[in-house]
């Protein structure tokens, strides 16, 4: 009894043969001796270039001295550091809205657009660059019809007082503004750039770093990790150095 096959494979059983082939067959490992170098190149790893203060590249004249007056109640000067002015918080947000950040150009970012859970975060169609324009222009917008001035001309006091009705939703902003929403974003950014690397264009000096004790991106560190409730002695580190290794002065 002769058996007949047609000639024709199935191509998905073709695929999933030639995809288990390629997993199953035996990867050729080259060695190579490394003797009186290291393993590795300085700068091989493409870090990210340094934020160079001055000037805006996103935030017009008026919208930076909103966002420099914003942070800097985000985050006061006291004692304990300095402000979120200084820090160059405003500085981060700006470099970063001109980014993939402010595009949103690694996200997915299609419809529909439903409000989201809590937890999801924003679901709106309109990206951080889009987000911040809208925002600023309704904050001024709206203090300058309630009080006849800029959020910049307003006393610190009243200045919080403002920033914690938006907060807590309790200030309705013009043109479909989410007042806790656009709160949320501007206290996120903030905070990422009070406390991210200095290499983004915040954290002037390590400031932050250095007001917690953190180490930075040192290399090693472990004969500390096991001392606890002790201050970490040796100055922070960022990823492009310290200004003394580059001959800048601490």
């Amino acid at each position: 009894m002769s058996h007949r096959y047609p000639i024709r494979m199935n191509r998905r059983l073709f695929l999933s043969s030639v995809a288990m082939l390629t997993i199953t067959a035996p990867a050729v490992s080259r060695a190579r001796t490394i003797s009186g170098a290291l393993p590795w190149e300085p700068m091989a790893s493409d870090p990210p270039a340094q934020v160079i203060p001055g000037g805006w590249q996103f935030f017009t004249p008026q919208e930076a001295a909103l966002v420099e007056a914003i942070v800097d109640r985000l985050v006061p000067h006291d004692d304990l550091s300095i402000g979120g002015k200084e820090a160059g918080c405003a500085v981060y947000i700006d470099r970063q809205l001109m980014g993939a950040f402010g595009t949103s150009s690694r996200l997915y970012t299609q419809g529909p657009f439903k409000p989201g859970l809590p937890t999801q975060g924003y679901q709106g169609e309109a990206n951080p660059a889009q987000r911040y324009r809208a925002g600023l222009a309704a904050i001024d917008a709206f203090l300058k019809q309630r009080d006849g001035k800029a959020f910049v001309e307003l006393k610190p006091e009243d200045q919080d007082a403002f920033l914690t009705a938006m907060e807590a939703g309790k200030v309705e902003l013009p043109n479909g503004v989410q007042a806790a929403g656009f709160f949320a974003l501007l206290l996120q950014n903030t905070m990422e750039g009070f406390f991210a690397d200095p290499v983004y264009g915040g954290n002037k000096d390590m400031a932050s770093w250095r007001m917690l004790g953190f180490p930075g991106a040192r290399y090693d560190y472990r004969d500390h990790v096991g001392k606890h409730n002790q201050p970490y002695p040796l100055p922070p580190v960022s990823i492009t150095g310290r200004p003394e290794w580059l001959g800048k002065g601490a």
